[in-house]
């Protein structure tokens, strides 16, 4: 590698060519292999796509050997204690934190857009009664594309936005009526007058016999929450919504390529895992028995909320996330035996020279479900929350993905291994 350039060498032929370098701002450069298989015909091999940028962007900035995670370069950390959900919405969509006439005008747009069309509600009975929320989830906003095709031209700035106020504004919602239709409750209504995150917990929890009245330190955690999972760079989710989005398809269905990507154990339903493990293990006296069982290679059992494909030191969500774990449960009360052990095992865990050597420290998901499940939040509802909190982070990467001069229509290559060219026999011959 000289310069901004880098010499690769085709080991067939022996010729030797340069690939360009394009500059980050943060974090490593990369070797531009646009021209490679036009050019030179060869392709790279990248399973998981661990070393390849799919793509430039400015919005998320990840440095996994220091623990640090940045939106549109503000620490999280800095957002977690000095902002909400909303203005972290905003900039995350436009750049650029609002001033405070901005904010407003993009609170009211969010508030006054929570409304779902009736005939989308009435989708949810036709859901058995105990299917899992993420399935709701992802078929009724696959059917936005449906209710509002007329405003959905990706080529228009406007209809971009009302997209984007639209999809952020109703998920709550849609996540509310998934969640009571699991319960046999009739659904709630949002109500204008609240903020995001009290909107939520009281289309959750209100009933029609009796006043609810919602909790601010609940709301303030699950505010907190939604901050800390409203992006991660290009994650398997954000990815696969870059990739649907690359069509041109209704941007409404990218968004349900993205909550059906989500679902999966190794991504957005992490956290759930890691407290069916906490009840598993049940107690401080079962943890050395666990851990001897997860550093096993051979025993099926996993220590789940250790360790993360990006960060190879401390996840700087979990620290955050944890403070707040205490802070809810003396107010909310219960589930403190929970919390304990899991307090226990990441003492134990971190002591443990197996663990410090392979670096797998405690991340986001290990504590995000103690907080939800002390909000009174059943575990099928978990993926639904970061799901609701990540929805900002994907239309974010939809916009900029759309206005991309340089985007193209997602289409990996492959290293093919299968049979050679033959030719077909008749079935007497086989």
């Amino acid at each position: 590698m000289s310069g901004n350039s880098f010499t690769v060498r085709d080991p067939k032929s022996g010729r030797e060519f340069d690939l360009g370098v394009r500059s980050a701002v943060l974090g490593p450069d990369v070797i531009d292999i646009r021209n490679l298989f036009s050019q030179h015909d060869l392709f790279t091999y990248d399973p998981g796509y661990g070393s390849t940028a799919s793509c430039e962007s400015k919005i998320t900035y990840i440095d996994g050997s220091k623990g640090v995670l940045m939106y549109r370069g503000y620490p999280v950390e800095q957002l977690a204690e000095k902002s909400t959900f909303i203005e972290v919405a905003y900039l995350l969509l436009y750049g650029e934190l609002p001033s405070g006439d901005q904010l407003k005008d993009f609170d009211r747009s969010i508030r006054t857009h929570t409304m779902i069309n009736e005939t989308m509600l009435r989708l949810f009975n036709g859901f058995h009664y105990d299917a899992h929320p993420m399935a709701m989830v992802a078929g009724v906003v696959g059917s936005m594309s449906a209710f509002y095709h007329d405003t959905t031209d990706i080529h228009d700035p406007r209809h971009r936005d009302i997209f984007a106020h639209r999809i952020i504004a109703k998920l709550p919602t849609i996540a509310a009526a998934a969640y009571k239709h699991t319960v046999g409750q009739p659904f709630t209504y949002p109500r204008n007058e609240l903020t995001y995150c009290e909107n939520l917990l009281n289309m959750f929890f209100a009933v029609p016999p009796e006043p609810y009245q919602v909790d601010p330190v609940a709301a303030q955690a699950l505010d907190l929450l939604f901050i800390l999972h409203a992006d991660h760079e290009q994650n398997c989710s954000t990815s696969t919504v870059r990739m649907a989005g690359s069509s041109g398809a209704n941007p409404y269905s990218a968004i349900a390529a993205g909550i059906a990507a989500l679902w999966g154990p190794a991504h957005g339903g992490a956290n759930e895992a890691v407290l069916r493990m906490l009840e598993q293990i049940g107690s401080v006296d079962n943890i050395p028995k666990y851990v001897a069982k997860a550093k096993d290679k051979d025993d099926p059992f996993r220590l789940m909320g250790f360790g993360h494909r990006v960060y190879k030191n401390y996840d700087p969500r979990a620290t955050i996330i944890r403070e707040t774990c205490h802070r809810v449960l003396e107010r909310m009360g219960g589930n403190q035996p929970l919390f304990e052990l899991a307090l226990r095992l990441e003492e134990i865990a971190l002591k443990d020279e197996y663990f410090v050597e392979k670096k797998l420290y405690p991340n986001v998901d290990f504590y995000s479900g103690i907080i939800y499940r002390a909000l009174g939040i059943p575990k099928s509802m978990f993926t639904v929350m970061f799901a609701i909190a990540r929805t900002v982070g994907w239309v974010a990467h939809w916009r900029e993905m759309i206005t991309d001069p340089e985007g193209r229509i997602g289409r990996p290559r492959q290293l093919y291994t299968g049979p050679d060219r033959r030719d077909y026999p008749p079935l007497d011959k086989r």
